[in-house]
């Protein structure tokens, strides 16, 4: 059991945050590279409308996802901090009930998916030329949402006792089949954005399973015996009351999303096509972000677990220190390098000029969003409800005022798409902090620990 745990109670914060990341950093790449690999296929091989057509459906897929992959951390959250109390059994209790509102929420959720995709997509101004693909690319997700959430339930249980690992292996795999999937799906078996979608979907299944039955037989923590799957109100409760703020912040974010390319479809397919690509760009560039704060929210929950909340203080500040070294060597990257960077999407020049300015634009505001995903690691950990739901309200208010006065502005015009990415990251991050700075000195500054 020693190798498949981690205890991040012990031991030097930046060690421990680093060692725990890494594998997962690498695991969000390639799990990243799933979307970068569908759209690069059907850029080449299909075209920039096919390509639009995943694009838009982007922020509704996201929306869905996010409603189960909230329930899914909030599990998380509860059993990393059972664990680092050292609870044993309530863990395994976790990993039972967890796993209860695993298979139902997905379900249900896939059902409300596939009836109020199309009205969605029709919502958002979807170009009529790009809607047939993006309602079938959508489709296919939704049937399989429930299939896709078995990672995502094993990968957060996992982490929660530390093993960042492990969901790396069944990733990889995954990536390689993806890989494989796409170019006969689309490539030989000419099945387009419905072959990119299948592809998709299998391999994530597939990566799923395999994990859960990699863990039944060498974690000891998922041998559950009869009383550990026993249904625990307690458990399922406090689950829900963690999970659902966090659901309502990530849905509220995929809904300020929609809102954006609400206005993006209204300039057409070449610039869906240029943000289709630039948000590929930015979604790798968030994985180093979003892998800090995961394990940070691991390390926090487990040391407010166990008590030690000047830990959790140390573990910040010194993740805001690395989070400003990654952001200081990405930027000029992206000032130099967008050109060749977006062009590895599309051939069109027009949609690799506009995404290359693009990514000029976005940059300037990286150390904003690194912020968020540090801070959203530390609150998430302890369990700060108030604050997932906060941080979804700002993104929204965001996105549906932001870029729809950016982009009226004349000599402005749909650059404001990009300018309005980055002003979101600056107010959500600045929100983020404030509330950080108020929970710390209310809750942890006077509760010190020894640290080890």
């Amino acid at each position: 059991m020693a190798k498949q745990v981690t205890d991040m109670t012990q031991g030097n914060p930046v060690s421990l945050i680093i060692k725990f990341a890494i594998p997962m950093m690498i695991g969000n790449i390639f799990q990243q590279f799933y979307n970068i690999v569908d759209s690069i296929i059907v850029g080449k091989l299909v075209g920039t409308e096919a390509l639009a057509a995943i694009g838009v459906t982007g922020s509704v897929t996201f929306l869905f996802f996010a409603l189960c992959n909230g329930i899914g951390s909030g599990g998380g959250i509860i059993t990393s901090q059972f664990f680092g109390s050292g609870d044993d059994r309530q863990v395994k209790k976790c990993i039972a009930n967890v796993a209860y509102i695993m298979v139902i929420f997905p379900i249900a959720v896939g059902i409300i998916a596939y009836i109020f995709s199309e009205p969605l997509l029709r919502f958002l101004d979807t170009p009529p030329e790009v809607m047939k693909d993006a309602v079938t690319y959508m489709h296919v997700m939704c049937v399989g949402l429930a299939f896709v959430s078995i990672y995502n339930y094993v990968a957060s249980m996992l982490r929660a006792l530390g093993d960042s690992r492990t969901p790396l292996y069944f990733l990889v795999f995954s990536c390689i089949l993806n890989t494989g999937l796409d170019f006969v799906f689309v490539y030989f078996c000419k099945w387009g954005v419905f072959g990119a979608a299948i592809a998709t979907l299998i391999s994530q299944f597939v990566s799923g399973v395999v994990c859960l039955l990699y863990a039944f037989k060498f974690n000891s923590y998922f041998k559950l015996k009869k009383d550990d799957l026993r249904p625990n109100g307690g458990i399922i409760w406090n689950a829900v009351k963690i999970g659902v703020p966090l659901s309502l912040q990530f849905s509220l974010i995929a809904i300020s999303c929609m809102a954006l390319q609400r206005v993006v479809n209204h300039f057409g397919p070449v610039a869906i096509a240029a943000f289709t690509a630039t948000s590929r760009i930015e979604q790798v560039i968030h994985q180093p972000y979003q892998t800090l704060g995961t394990a940070l929210s691991t390390y926090t929950g487990q040391n407010f677990g166990a008590k030690k909340y000047e830990r959790i203080r140390l573990g910040y500040r010194k993740s805001m220190i690395m989070m400003a070294i990654f952001t200081a060597a990405m930027v000029p990257v992206m000032q130099i390098f967008g050109k060749p960077i977006t062009s590895i999407f599309v051939d069109d020049p027009a949609v690799i000029d506009m995404g290359a300015v693009a990514l000029r634009i976005t940059s300037i505001f990286y150390v904003f969003l690194g912020v968020i995903y540090v801070v959203r690691g530390v609150l998430n950990g302890v369990g700060d409800a108030f604050f997932a739901l906060l941080n979804g309200i700002i993104e929204v208010i965001g996105r549906l005022v932001v870029p729809i006065a950016l982009t009226m502005v004349a000599f402005i015009g749909l650059w404001g798409i990009w300018w309005s990415v980055g002003i979101v990251w600056f107010l959500s991050g600045f929100t983020a902090w404030l509330r950080y700075v108020w929970y710390n000195k209310k809750h942890l500054t006077e509760k010190k620990v020894q640290i080890d």
